[in-house]
């Protein structure tokens, strides 16, 4: 009996759906931002194959408020039993650094699951910007320090990290303009109000193609599959990598049987046509890590946003 109990641990652990797994109780799966954004636009297409991978009902909460902090918080605290996980983004890795405090710790307090992918960010300025490649306009900026404008959609976001962490791999100066969402930020690019700024490319494509806006470099490590012919801004020499990413998270001790269930519902559901349609349609790119390589991930992207927090001496109270 011992060895058929030892047996069962390990198929539960590499992905094999248990009986203890199909269940009436629904999964919540906590969203701690406002329906109709990004990652939940993602989620919810993944939600019906989700559900058939889990073997039960997987449910979408949205519990947006202090910028994400309430939700995830809330599933930190919930009961770790498998039953209550929460998808999260770069703004909980982004946050510690940002903030003077927060409820938790992103890391200690989370028991990661898997990082399931990114999208893509891309360089942009608006078509009144006479450089026509990225050397030339880090040749612009350098020329004229702080006369240039940047737009972000707000201190302290990721869209506001990001060109700040291409300023600082470029090495120019920018006065930067931030305001309260993408939207307004893209209407003064398009406007041209302000000269350059970061994008994820779901957003930035329409203006892109329409030639309102124009991409310099993408962000990503490495090209993209919806601007192949689009150089990343690392082969022109500037090392700044950034990517929007979502991540599945679970509470505090949550345990290795239900870590390895979890995330092998999670492979299954974005490995099914139509969620990888709704993902290439927004341009997101599935790579789903372990869950310890997502751990690391986490870490490191934590260290790279308080590493340019701490450079340009950025706190929100």
């Amino acid at each position: 009996m011992k060895k058929i109990a030892v047996f069962f641990a390990v198929a539960c652990a590499v992905g094999f759906s248990p009986l203890s797994a199909q269940t009436d109780k629904p999964m919540k799966l906590i969203l701690p931002i406002s329906a109709g954004s990004g990652v939940d636009t993602i989620v919810r297409a993944a939600q019906p194959a989700l559900s058939k991978a889990l073997g039960q009902t997987a449910v979408v909460e949205n519990q947006p408020g202090a910028g994400g902090l309430t939700g995830t918080h809330a599933m930190i605290k919930s009961q770790p039993d498998g039953q209550t996980i929460a998808v999260i983004s770069n703004n909980h890795v982004i946050y510690p650094s940002v903030f003077k405090s927060i409820p938790f710790d992103p890391i200690a307090d989370v028991t990661p699951i898997a990082v399931i992918g990114s999208t893509p960010f891309a360089l942009v300025v608006n078509k009144n910007v006479p450089a026509k490649s990225l050397p030339e306009f880090i040749e612009m900026l350098k020329a004229k320090p702080d006369v240039y404008n940047y737009a972000s959609s707000g201190n302290g976001t990721i869209l506001h990290l990001s060109a700040e962490l291409f300023n600082d791999a470029a090495g120019v100066k920018a006065k930067h303009i931030p305001y309260k969402s993408v939207a307004p930020m893209i209407q003064d690019l398009v406007g041209g109000q302000v000269e350059y700024g970061v994008l994820a490319w779901p957003a930035a494509r329409a203006h892109i193609a329409s030639g309102n806006l124009r991409a310099l470099a993408m962000l990503s490590p490495a090209r993209v599959a919806v601007a192949p012919d689009l150089p990343t801004a690392t082969e022109l020499g500037v090392k700044a990598v950034s990517e929007g990413w979502f991540a599945v998270i679970g509470p505090p001790k949550l345990s290795a049987i239900d870590v390895a269930r979890i995330r092998s519902a999670f492979v299954a559901a974005f490995d099914t046509p139509d969620v990888k349609e709704a993902m290439a349609k927004q341009g997101n790119t599935i790579n789903v890590r372990s869950s310890e390589a997502s751990a690391d991930f986490m870490k490191s992207e934590l260290k790279t946003y308080a590493d340019i927090v701490k450079k340009i001496g950025l706190k929100i109270d």
